[in-house]
């Protein structure tokens, strides 16, 4: 089975050795910089969720360190989100153009690192169509104990899925999926080592254990879209994306780029953090 066939089937994609050690040690220096000068030490996604994943104890000390689109702040992760070995391979899938939506850090840190429920990540910026795909850089190695990537094979082709977006008393909280019909012991684990990057569909129902080792676990998302795949609503709605591979085709009606930035989005669209 091929690239393409396995991702289609399956949701997901293992690629080792995408970035060599010496990339890993320069794209690491960089985030811890940014993890000490721009993120954000929160507690992490809201929700109902929470209680089946994590006793009171465990819930009160569980942070999640994050940030978005690192390109912004690094010329190293620039050029990651840019490596050509990895855009060829988003490109055989979702091609021929590609176009980058956004990167976002994900730190679980030792000890409490935040779990994650399970969610498709269409509900936190959803498009029309399910060419667009997630690439986790792994800039540490991941196992069951640190809260490796988990996916429920060939989630996907349901499409998008409806959501828990409230609490029972009408307050707004990280979109996840039922606990009750949803679980982590379902899922098949996706270990990997530094340098490695796992791929999956915009739609595959993923998640992940909490850490339980003395150190951090350090994971970058970065996804990338067909840009004839619109946006909808959620995180980056109405900026134009750069595009990492091949050409821009022109429709009917397409204008070119507004120098004076996106349209304007409402609270609705980005009150969670993906």
């Amino acid at each position: 089975m091929n690239h393409s066939e396995f991702f289609w089937e399956k949701g997901y994609l293992h690629l080792p050795g995408i970035f060599s050690i010496q990339e890993v040690e320069a794209l690491t220096e960089d985030l811890v910089w940014m993890m000490e000068s721009w993120a954000e030490n929160t507690p992490g996604w809201s929700g109902p969720w929470r209680k089946a994943y994590m006793d009171a104890e465990t819930d009160s000390r569980s942070k999640l360190i994050a940030m978005h689109d690192l390109q912004y702040y690094s010329s190293n992760w620039l050029q990651a989100v840019l490596k050509p070995k990895l855009v060829s391979v988003i490109a055989e899938l979702i091609g021929p153009a590609v176009e980058l939506h956004h990167s976002t850090m994900h730190i679980k840190p030792p000890q409490a690192g935040h779990p994650f429920p399970m969610h498709q990540d269409w509900a936190f910026y959803k498009h029309e169509d399910s060419r667009y795909i997630d690439a986790l850089v792994h800039l540490d190695d991941t196992c069951h104990d640190n809260g490796e990537i988990r996916f429920l094979e060939g989630s996907h082709k349901t499409g998008p899925l409806e959501h828990i977006i409230q609490f029972p008393d009408g307050q707004p909280c990280t979109p996840h999926l039922p606990t009750t019909d949803y679980s982590l012991a379902d899922t098949v684990p996706v270990p990997a080592k530094r340098g490695d990057v796992v791929l999956f569909n915009i739609n595959t129902v993923h998640g992940s254990y909490i850490n339980v080792t003395e150190s951090a676990r350090k994971l970058v998302r970065v996804g990338y879209r067909n840009p004839e795949n619109k946006q909808t609503a959620g995180q980056s709605a109405g900026r134009p994306g750069l595009l990492v591979h091949g050409t821009r085709v022109r429709k009917n009606g397409d204008e070119l780029f507004s120098t004076n930035g996106p349209k304007p989005i409402s609270v609705e669209e980005t009150f969670a953090v993906g």
